[in-house]
């Protein structure tokens, strides 16, 4: 059980903690021909819109309601109801995803109430799917926003339909629900492991198909270019299984399996050779298929790299700063090599915090992180990219991990997932760590004070005393 100390300062200096609405659109994102909805003020929507361009380097399609300060002290209610008409007669989208922001939420937005009458004054947009997640900036963070666009959209697409076993063996379906900490490199990794197996996966969100930095027919899309489709969503009961990654999920994984009665196979670690031991298992047992022998050899390319890296990471101090979910992987991560997390901040408290594999996580800021790796003498930190000023000033090298990652290129697209993954994650930190640790001899080398120079006098020492000095410098 971890201990968990909570910040007590007033306020958050340097942010770790990013919007939970911002984790429910990039959740949106991931299917087909969808609309992110944010209601909020306009600023809201751009601050979050320009998280999304400068991390993914692609045009995000987001919308708003545009609260203003009249409707949001009045009503706001029109606004929704006049975006959801402009948004199914203009872009016909299949999906408008709406998620509340602190300030809707504030105000005492009703907003099944809000879509019940948009139905009723718009008939003709009944083809327009519509779902909402409650998302204010008060309640969680990015991961937990993430999380309950997932609950809401299994929530309100998902019928209680049931599926013979026959025609779910028949479909080879295999539902995954993939946690905000996934990068679309990630997804598509483990969609490419669960297809050697011969199942076919239906991911949600699949961000592998639509944030994954490809070219569409449309350079400039209004709607998400790709993505898992309403009809595969509303037919997740017809499944093998459903394999739910991380611990942020649970809620969205036992509801499904509630809802459909698919049995729901829980990972709460995902990351590093163990992990990827079990989840490769899972698929062998449930496709009734040997495990392909590329994996045998990927398994034997990451032992290998565990006996190369175990030099420099084995024992090093590293320092991590991320959301709760992913908190738990990047340690587990580092357990198997040995590394010691002296520091572990993420910016909410979800009910199972305590269960990560950490002896003690600081709830807080970037500061208190930095507070806390300059104290522990942090050798390597792992963050998004607000903690580049932050390893500058401790001159420490910082690998970057999380969202959003604005100023390097492709880490959206970085894998961290299965067995390669794990291999190329240590590379990684092992030769930051080589590039940044300093190799010099100290104390100087010994020299006899026998050993004189032609100059001195015999016995005198005077020469050795010399050739020393010049050696040390």
């Amino acid at each position: 059980m971890a201990i968990i100390n909570k910040s007590s300062k007033p306020l958050a200096v340097n942010p770790l903690k990013s919007s939970a609405f911002m984790g429910a659109a990039l959740a949106y994102l991931g299917i087909e021909r969808t609309i992110p909805l944010l209601h909020s003020a306009q600023g809201c929507s751009a601050f979050a819109k320009v998280f999304f361009v400068r991390h993914f380097r692609e045009p995000i399609p987001l919308q708003t309601t545009a609260m203003d300060h009249v409707a949001t002290v009045m009503n706001a209610d029109e606004n929704l109801i006049e975006a959801l008409a402009l948004l199914c007669g203009k872009q016909k989208p299949e999906l408008i995803g709406v998620a509340t922001s602190g300030l809707a939420e504030t105000q005492g937005a009703d907003v099944a109430r809000v879509i019940k009458t948009f139905r009723a004054q718009y008939p003709q947009y009944a083809e327009n799917r519509v779902v909402w997640a409650s998302t204010p900036d008060f309640r969680g963070g990015f991961e937990q926003g993430f999380a309950e666009a997932l609950y809401c959209l299994i929530d309100q697409l998902v019928s209680e339909k049931t599926f013979s076993t026959t025609e779910r063996k028949t479909a080879c379906n295999l539902n995954l629900l993939c946690p905000a900490w996934m990068t679309p490199g990630d997804q598509e990794a483990l969609a490419e492991m669960v297809e050697a197996f011969g199942l076919n996966p239906v991911m949600l969100p699949d961000l592998a198909a639509s944030l994954d930095g490809h070219l569409g027919e449309k350079r400039l899309n209004p709607v998400s270019q790709g993505g898992v489709s309403v009809a595969a969503i509303e037919n997740l009961g017809n499944a093998l299984a459903t394999l739910v990654f991380g611990r942020s999920l649970r809620s969205a994984g036992d509801l499904l399996a509630a809802r459909t009665g698919v049995p729901s196979i829980q990972f709460d670690q995902c990351l590093g050779l163990v992990a990827t031991d079990q989840l490769l298992m899972t698929l062998a047992e449930l496709s009734g298929r040997p495990v392909p022998k590329c994996y045998t050899r990927q398994r034997q390319q990451l032992q290998d790299a565990l006996l190369d890296c175990h030099f420099m990471l084995t024992g090093a101090k590293v320092a991590l700063a991320v959301e709760p979910d992913h908190l738990g992987q990047l340690a587990g991560l580092m357990n198997e090599v040995g590394a010691v997390p002296v520091s572990a901040v993420c910016p909410s408290q979800p009910a199972w915090l305590s269960e990560l594999p950490i002896g003690q996580i600081t709830v807080g800021d970037l500061q208190d992180w930095e507070d806390e790796a300059s104290a522990a003498g942090a050798e390597l930190l792992m963050t998004n990219s607000h903690g580049a000023a932050i390893a500058a000033r401790l001159k420490t090298p910082l690998l970057r991990v999380g969202f959003p990652q604005y100023d390097w290129l492709g880490g959206f697209q970085h894998v961290w997932l299965g067995y390669r993954g794990a291999r190329q994650a240590y590379f990684d930190l092992a030769n930051l760590w080589t590039e940044h640790h300093e190799h010099a001899i100290e104390p100087a080398p010994y020299v006899s004070r026998f050993r004189n120079n032609v100059n001195a006098e015999p016995g005198s020492g005077e020469g050795g005393q010399k050739h020393a000095t010049r050696l040390c410098q």
